[in-house]
């Protein structure tokens, strides 16, 4: 084979299987259609978010590279949902999108074992019986062979974009589409369907007037995503926020007929939890107004990006609406906004690992498996490159549970339940979110980026020490106890609640919601010299400690039924008395295990039990 792997795209499914591949030491050939936008942030300059950002951060455990990269290009920070507990708090940070990008670019550039080529992929090289991969065909007509194949083509395959009335056979606006490769994945016997997604206008930052909107700053403490960091030293920039309004919305509707989306022209199902403008105003006809967050794209650009405006209208329907919005009365478009609509396969076509089930050793990831945004496509993107890995080694594959990681959450969901509009991680997905903390993602899933071999040397000790001090601390307020002498050095009203637990251990002084491990800082030089992120995690644990107990019991008994194992090729049809219903799903989904089957849409509880009797007997 010319090489080990070959991944198609450069988006951030791409890059994270590319890297991954090529730091196992694999020879991977990354092809993509332009090597200028690698990692391009095509819609809104941001990484992070509810969930989202535990996302980033497990890809940061599992050894991949979307926390360094923001990290490294961020303009501004915050913690999202503070007021709120733990389980829903999550890390967003706003990128400069020209920084991100040329840093992707570099990073891949700089990767042994990583060869970029400029090209278009249109078909698929496989073995004589049809079920194997063996290589790629390009535009240009060249024939790259490998053992492995990983498909991230993002909104790019059969991408089309809209305009009012202007269409463009595009993946973005300016960039051509990738074609033929949806149309022969059709021909191997795939189900593809089409989704839509939508951008909003770019405007020049001088054109606006903020002193009529609402600021709003980053944090003052900047926590990285990445957990190799100690800290983030970079330059913040505000946001601001305005919103629509009644004039707004009747521009709007006396122009709606002139909008693709509901002139019947976009076939292709966008995200619920993302409309454009035009689908909230005809939705939410008694909404008086919209919220709208202009942000900025870099530090040395003028464009804004306007979040929560997306729009497919035509340019001067756009232009005319915006200068109703309270600031941007003198608003310059730079670009407009834009509906695209794209191939996707339906993920349940693809094993938990993401390898597809038709062909052998080709993996999809990112947005062609129906997914919506950047963290959703880099976890994918990464464990189809680790499975890919395996594959070639000869070893069995990778699976991260529900109960493990917002990454597991995702996967099983798509290959389970399929999708119908753009698939978006939220919260309320996990079960057992409580465990999904975005600062335990390396205690979860470091171990096991060690065992496959992917973590860095330097990610592996600074865990280690971390391991060893939060474990030291801990242990030294289970002994420390609260005294008299010590609490009269604190201010008065600290000192009130403090003299409450005089004789108590510091642990069992901090369960009382009055009271922070920081208080103890000042009484212990271990306390003092930890940093304050590593305290957080400890006062956690030990605040939620019976919820978190009450979830662990939850999970070993979903466990059990994870590790009732169904066999890969299992014959459903040997098996009396699972009715017809449930048998077309099991056939359509082919669950690997009964825990999976148990999430199927529309299956019956007698079905599974049905099942496990049987399978419990041929045991």
């Amino acid at each position: 084979m010319d090489f080990d792997a070959i991944v198609i795209g450069g988006g951030h499914a791409g890059i994270e299987a590319g890297l991954a591949l090529a730091r196992l030491s694999y020879r991977t050939l990354f092809i993509t259609q332009n090597v200028d936008t690698i990692g391009k942030l095509s819609c809104n300059p941001a990484v992070g978010g509810l969930s989202k950002g535990n996302i980033v951060r497990e890809v940061d455990a599992l050894g991949g590279e979307m926390a360094n990269l923001i990290d490294s290009t961020m303009i501004q920070f915050r913690m999202l949902n503070k007021s709120r507990g733990p389980a829903v708090q999550a890390p967003r940070a706003q990128a400069d999108k020209f920084a991100y990008n040329q840093l992707a670019k570099w990073t891949l550039e700089r990767q042994d074992n990583l060869q970029l080529f400029q090209d278009t992929v249109t078909d698929f090289i496989l073995n004589s019986r049809g079920n194997k991969i063996e290589g790629v065909i390009t535009e240009r007509g060249r024939r790259f062979t490998a053992n492995a194949v990983v498909l991230t083509t993002g909104t790019f395959l059969e991408g089309m974009i809209f305009i009012g009335d202007y269409t463009s056979v595009s993946g973005r606006i300016g960039e051509p589409a990738a074609l033929g490769l949806g149309v022969n994945l059709r021909k191997m016997g795939f189900s593809v369907g089409r989704l839509k997604t939508g951008t909003p206008a770019r405007v020049r930052k001088g054109s606006l007037d903020f002193s009529k909107m609402e600021r709003q700053d980053g944090d003052g403490e900047i926590i990285p995503f990445s957990f190799s960091r100690d800290n983030v030293e970079r330059p913040q920039l505000p946001c601001h926020i305005t919103y629509t309004n009644e004039k707004t919305h009747q521009v709007i509707r006396d122009n709606i007929g002139r909008s693709p989306l509901f002139g019947g022209k976009i076939s292709g199902k966008g995200p619920r939890y993302c409309p454009s403008i035009e689908d909230k105003v005809v939705r939410f006809p008694d909404k008086l107004r919209h919220q709208v967050f202009v942000e900025p794209e870099g530090l040395e650009s003028e464009e804004m990006y306007l979040n929560g405006i997306s729009s497919s209208l035509p340019e001067d329907v756009q232009e005319a609406f915006l200068k109703t919005l309270p600031g941007l009365e003198k608003v310059e478009v730079i670009r407009p906004g834009y509906a695209v609509e794209y191939d996707f396969i339906d993920p349940r076509q693809l094993k938990p690992y993401l390898m597809t089930k038709k062909i052998e050793g080709l993996f999809v990831a990112g947005q062609t498996n129906g997914t919506s945004g950047y963290e959703e496509a880099a976890c994918q993107g990464l464990m189809a490159g680790i499975n890919a890995s395996l594959y070639l080694a000869g070893r069995g594959p990778f699976v991260l549970g529900r109960t493990e990681a917002y990454t597991g959450v995702l996967i099983d969901d798509l290959v389970t339940l399929g999708t119908e509009e753009p698939y978006r991680m939220f919260t309320s997905r996990a079960e057992h979110r409580l465990s999904l903390r975005h600062d335990t993602a390396d205690r979860r899933l470091m171990p096991k980026s060690k065992e496959i071999g992917l973590l860095r040397n330097e990610a592996w000790e600074k865990f280690q020490e971390k391991l060893s001090r939060t474990d030291e601390v801990r242990e030294l307020l289970r002994q420390r106890r609260v005294t008299e002498s010590e609490i009269k050095t604190v201010d008065g009203a600290l000192y009130t609640v403090l003299k409450k637990h005089i004789g108590k251990t510091y642990e069992q002084t901090i369960k009382d919601p009055d009271v922070t491990i920081e208080t103890f800082r000042d009484f212990d030089d271990v306390i003092d010299r930890t940093s304050k992120e590593w305290l957080s995690l400890v006062e956690l644990d030990i605040k939620y400690e019976g919820y978190i107990d009450r979830q662990e019991r939850q999970v070993k008994r979903f466990e059990k039924m994870e590790k009732m194992k169904i066999p890969e090729n299992f014959n459903y049809d040997t098996v009396d008395g699972i009715s017809t219903e449930s048998r077309q799903k099991f056939k359509a989904v082919m669950p690997a295990t009964i825990g999976q089957a148990t999430r199927i849409s529309g299956v019956r509880n007698s079905d599974i039990a049905v099942l496990m009797i049987y399978l419990g007997r041929k045991k």
